[in-house]
This record gives C-alpha cells, structure tokens and sequence, in this order.
C-alpha cells in the first residue's frame, strides 16, 4: 500500500529579467524554489496554476504564490515521477519505475491528498516516459519497450481504468531503442492523432491516427547510435506542422543533427541548421497564438526563442530548466533542479 507524507514547504521567490538580444521581447522569471527533488512533469491547469511531479515522490501544486507539496511512499519507497496530465476534471501522475503506478487526483479538494490508484504495471523493464490527454475521456502514456515494443497504455473512460496496446499494433522496436523521460513531451497529441518519439541507438517517431490504438513509424536524420543520443521533445502546432530537438546528453554544446521540423504530419523531417544553437535540449514548443511562427526551447544549457517558426534561434537566458508549458501567448511555467519558475513574454 502506499501512503501520504505531508510536506512543509516555504515559497521562496526571485525576479530574473532577461531581454532577447534581436527582439523587444522581455523575459522576467518568478522562481519558485523546491527543495530536494527534480522537476520534469509540470501541467497548466488555469493562468493561476500549475501542477508538478518530480523526484522522491514529490508532487504538488502552485496557486499564485503558494506551494503545496505532498509526497507518495509505496511500499517503503519514494516514488519518481516524470509524467503528469489533466483532463479538464482530474490530474494524473505517472511513476517511472516497477511498479508503474497512475493516480488519479481530485484538483478541486482544498488539500492535494487522497490520490487513487487508477493502473499498475509491475515489470523488471518497465519504465514510463510521458503521457497526455486528447479530450476529457481519452488519454495515453508511453514508455520504453518490455516486450519487442514501445510502451503504450489508453484510457478512454477519463482515467478512471487504462490498458496497455499489444505488441502486434505498434512496429517492433530496435534494440537500444527508447524514450528519454527528460521533460513529459515524447507524446504529443492533436485531435485524434498522437506522436511519440524515441532515442538511444536509433531516432524514430511513431504515429498514430486513432488516440493511440495502431502505430507506424518514421525515420529521422536527428543523431542516433549512442545511449544518450536521439529525440527528446517533439511538438506539433497542427496535423501537418511540427518539431523535434534532441542531441547528445553528454555532449550537450554539440549542435550536430539536434532538430529537425516536419510539414507532413511526421513522415519526413528535415534537419534545421546543424551549425547553429541550440545544441541539447529537453523540451519545445510552439508558443500559442502565435500561428506556429514563435518556439521556445529549454534545457539545462539555457532557454531559447525562435521567432521564425523553428528555422533559427537565439539564447535569451543562461538559466537551465528541463520543461516549459504555456498559458498562453505571454505567459508560461518552466521547472528544473529544486525550481518551478513562472516567465512572462512581452
């Protein structure tokens, strides 16, 4: 069984302003601090409000200026987590590691405890990288491989029960393939279609165009062939639209093959500038309301901006974080190492 352990944590805020060199675009960060955990599953549920998941069984929720933090014991051990959802009626968190545990929590409780077991997965390989939801009823979280494929398991009754996709509807994995669980964004969703993107010893995206059920796979020119290389994030401002970074974990200024963009809904990628920044990163997306011309870009080397939709970049802060997820235009929440920072983008 697992219990709740309820934390104390004191809200201890700093201002960062940054300008982007070649635009009128000011960047300021309110930065949470977190004590002891790592930040990689952050989920925007208003303009007042993110959820987050991190490590040592760490979750919890920022309103306004004040934190609220628990934390998940199962059977003696602090669960990590780096997947987190809402479906407009609940949040849901995802444990890496065996046992794979969903939790289904009420956001509407005035305290963030009594989380409800929903899934388990128990598995020597099992691990979870991301998940998201479509529409209120259907979701989807992926990991790595425990059989000869990728990990997928749906819900399409809210959350409240999910199941994992047999092997015969997702192509066969290449051995040394993964997803890396570096920023909840190897799943992307749009409408009914999903993409999830893999590294390690090759660099692939899979499609799906029925909320998960049935799979193909592309290949992509991002580096591959190393533990710690391959595909990171991927974004998609449309069906046709869309983005992947990456590169090399342990060579992180390597700007060699580290993003590539799609106009065919994944079928085909071409490499953006391979001599140019960004090198690593960890997590992208497409800004709203911006058509699909303006990205931002993080990871620990920093937070990036492109305003010609993905095509070039600049560095607009040193600061390092592992995810960022928008509100809306001007306003977005990032997390990383013992922080969750709110930036606004003038």
């Amino acid at each position: 069984m697992f219990k709740i352990k309820l934390l104390s944590v004191l809200s201890i805020i700093t201002m960062l302003h940054i300008t982007a060199q070649n635009k009128d675009n000011i960047v300021n960060l309110k930065v949470f601090e977190i004590k002891k955990t790592s930040i990689r599953a952050i989920e925007v549920v208003n303009d007042s409000t993110v959820w987050f998941a991190g490590a040592h069984g760490k979750f919890g929720r920022i309103t306004n200026s004040k934190i609220e933090i628990d934390s998940i014991i199962y059977n003696n051990k602090a669960l990590d987590f780096r997947s987190i959802a809402y479906n407009g009626h609940d949040i849901f968190i995802l444990s890496i590691e065996n046992p794979a545990i969903v939790f289904k929590i009420n956001p509407n409780n005035k305290k963030i405890d009594n989380p409800v077991i929903v899934y388990q997965e128990n598995h020597e390989k099992v691990f979870y990288d991301s998940m998201a939801f479509f529409d209120e009823q259907n979701g989807i979280a992926i990991g790595d491989p425990t059989d000869n494929c990728m990990s997928v398991i749906l819900t399409s009754d809210g959350g409240n029960s999910w199941k994992k996709i047999n092997c015969k509807n997702i192509p066969e994995s290449i051995e040394g393939e993964g997803a890396f669980a570096a920023s909840d964004t190897n799943v992307k969703v749009v409408q009914k279609m999903a993409w999830m993107v893999t590294g390690g010893k090759t660099a692939r995206v899979y499609k799906s165009h029925d909320y998960g059920k049935k799979w193909e796979v592309f290949t992509t020119p991002l580096i591959q062939g190393e533990t710690m290389t391959g595909i990171f994030t991927v974004d998609f401002y449309d069906d046709k639209t869309g983005i992947i970074m990456g590169g090399n974990w342990e060579a992180k200024s390597n700007t060699t093959a580290t993003k590539a963009l799609t106009h065919d809904g994944g079928k085909s990628w071409q490499l953006i500038d391979s001599e140019k920044i960004p090198g690593y990163i960890s997590c992208v997306k497409y800004i709203p309301e911006t058509k699909g011309e303006k990205l931002m870009a993080v990871s620990t080397e920093g937070i990036y901006y492109s305003h010609d939709k993905g095509n070039t970049w600049e560095k607009i802060s040193n600061e390092g974080y592992f995810t960022i997820n928008f509100v809306n235009k001007n306003t977005a929440w990032l997390s990383g190492h013992e922080k969750i920072a709110k930036l606004s983008l003038k």
